[in-house]
């Protein structure tokens, strides 16, 4: 059989595994009750035994996007028929600052832990990813305590939050550099409640160290794989540095990726940052390799 046609074959696979997987999408599944946007969408495989599943967390700068555009890699393996994922919607800052992203992320992934069995989803396998504002909140998941409350009369609640592992894509971790650093973009200062061009000054410690990631670094986290770009304008690549120092520091293990020349479409997980993520899942699921490189 010649190469063209083992091309040929590899498309009409491919195209065959997305036309399943579109079967068992469930869309816009309530996972709380507070606000509308608290809904997620559920890539489903059908397996022999229960899949593990990646959790997807938008950007947008904390009041846009939308949990539509999943990432390549991903699509790709939900494709092959070994991974769900689970692509998350959550309040925007228009509705509510901080915490109520990182309070509506961790539920949903309590929730999907709660409906494991139904999913067939492996709730010991779950991990996170997302890019720019989904960066930040997927190593938030990562690092904040676990949320599960197990007296809970809520039975979402007595689930764990606790990931496998995380894939932040060129994501905030330190507010504390926007008082060395310009950070221009006005999201950083109206997800902790401040207008744009607040001083970072006046911007009240308690909600810089709360919303920053790196406040919540402990030896007993997951494995992270932060990805980021060095010519990155809207998220200075320090994000990334400090928050890898950080882990090093408590013996977390822990990889910095960084695009050379990379800006901050990185966040958008195609191209060469995609490819190591895809083997840096594969590896943590311990699923198999691709046949070719992630669908951009």
């Amino acid at each position: 059989m010649n190469g063209l046609m083992l091309s040929m074959l590899s498309v009409v696979f491919l195209c065959a595994g997305l036309a399943r997987g579109a079967e068992q999408i469930l869309r816009d599944i309530a996972y709380d009750d507070e606000h509308d946007a608290q809904i997620i969408d559920v890539y489903r495989v059908t397996s022999e035994k229960p899949a593990p599943a990646m959790v997807f967390i938008h950007g947008g700068g904390w009041r846009a996007g939308s949990k539509k555009r999943v990432p390549g890699f991903l699509r790709k393996a939900h494709a092959e028929g070994w991974l769900a994922v689970v692509s998350v919607e959550y309040r925007f800052t228009d509705v509510a600052v901080h915490p109520a992203q990182v309070d509506d992320c961790a539920r949903a992934i309590q929730f999907v832990r709660q409906n494991a069995g139904e999913w067939n989803i492996d709730p010991n396998r779950i991990g996170v990813t997302g890019g720019s504002a989904g960066g930040h909140l997927a190593a938030y998941m990562a690092l904040q305590v676990d949320e599960a409350s197990p007296v809970s009369e809520d039975p979402v609640e007595r689930q764990s939050s606790r990931v496998l592992f995380a894939i932040p894509f060129a994501g905030p971790t330190d507010w504390g550099l926007l008082s060395r650093l310009e950070h221009r973009h006005p999201a950083y200062r109206q997800l902790i409640g401040y207008e744009p061009g607040t001083p970072a000054g006046e911007m009240a410690a308690d909600r810089i160290r709360d919303v920053s990631p790196l406040s919540f670094v402990s030896a007993d986290d997951p494995p992270i794989l932060i990805v980021h770009g060095d010519a990155d304008q809207v998220v200075p690549i320090e994000h990334a540095q400090v928050l890898e120092a950080a882990l090093k520091k408590v013996g977390v293990p822990v990889e910095l990726h960084v695009v050379k020349g990379g800006k901050h479409g990185v966040a958008g997980a195609g191209g060469k940052a995609g490819v190591r993520a895809d083997a840096y899942m594969r590896e943590r699921l311990s699923a198999p390799r691709p046949p070719g490189p992630p669908t951009p």
